[in-house]
């Protein structure tokens, strides 16, 4: 069992700038991908960025890439969305979700995620 806790949501103006993070309470997390997501209101579950089990590897939708940056602390069991740039489009509720070693890993389908954390909401004023 993987516990995650998403924090650094809040409010701000269109250009600015938030870091949002995800604590896992489990040691192995670097055996996790991971990932965030993302959910606006009357919208589905967009995918938004995933780093891979061994930090090679990055993915983006296209509708951040260029403005957002995953990273992870492995010493620190912590995931980051460093989100630059922000739009009104960007607000949701952030999502970071951690799917198990899989050889077949595709970052945006929910599906391969075990563990999903509450959600942090951010919401951006123009």
């Amino acid at each position: 069992q993987v516990q995650l806790v998403e924090s650094g949501g809040g409010l701000v103006q269109a250009g600015g700038s938030l870091r949002l993070s995800c604590a896992a309470s489990r040691r192995t997390f670097s055996y996790y991908a991971m990932a965030w997501f993302r959910q606006a209101p009357g919208k589905g579950q967009e995918f938004v960025a995933a780093i891979s089990y061994s930090d090679e590897n990055t993915y983006y939708s296209d509708s951040v890439k260029g403005r957002f940056t995953i990273s992870r602390d492995n010493a620190k069991n912590t995931v980051y969305l460093q989100m630059n740039s922000l739009k009104p489009e960007d607000t949701a509720v952030y999502y970071c979700a951690a799917a198990p070693w899989d050889s077949d890993y595709e970052p945006p389908n929910t599906a391969y995620y075990d563990y999903w954390g509450q959600g942090t909401q951010v919401t951006v004023s123009s």
